[in-house]
């Protein structure tokens, strides 16, 4: 499996962004896909998460309403799509998959964690400039 993160770049406060992680290597039914941040000097967080073939969401308290995941089965690509930029947002972004899920990593809240993602990206850096 690869993970391939791209979009990222300079922009400012108030702008928008869309970023995309193509995916390769074999078919991600059932799998659940998620994208991370991290910011200089601090740890990795979670942002968003799908279920690939649901597409059931989750979006962490810090972007929800201003950022957006979906998928593109035909194409193999997960988006998150980031409007309202802040400054706070500047980060290298990781999209990861998790190749067993399981059935609670919505409501136990578990999508977060970085340690459940079997594989990852190389990420992709978000400079957001105020």
């Amino acid at each position: 499996v690869q993970l391939q993160a791209s979009g990222g770049g300079p922009v400012q406060a108030g702008g928008s962004l869309r970023l995309s992680c193509a995916a390769s290597g074999r078919a991600f039914s059932g799998y659940l896909m998620g994208w991370f941040r991290q910011a200089p000097g601090k740890e990795r967080e979670p942002v968003a998460a799908i279920g690939w073939s649901s597409g059931i969401a989750a979006l962490s308290n810090s972007v929800e309403g201003r950022f957006t995941i979906s998928r593109d089965k035909a194409k193999n690509t997960m988006y998150l799509q980031m409007n309202s930029l802040k400054s706070e947002d500047t980060a290298v972004y990781y999209c990861a998959a998790d190749r067993s899920p399981g059935g609670s990593w919505l409501t136990g809240a578990t999508w977060g964690r970085p340690d459940r993602y079997d594989y990852w990206g190389q990420g992709t850096e978000v400079t957001v400039s105020s």
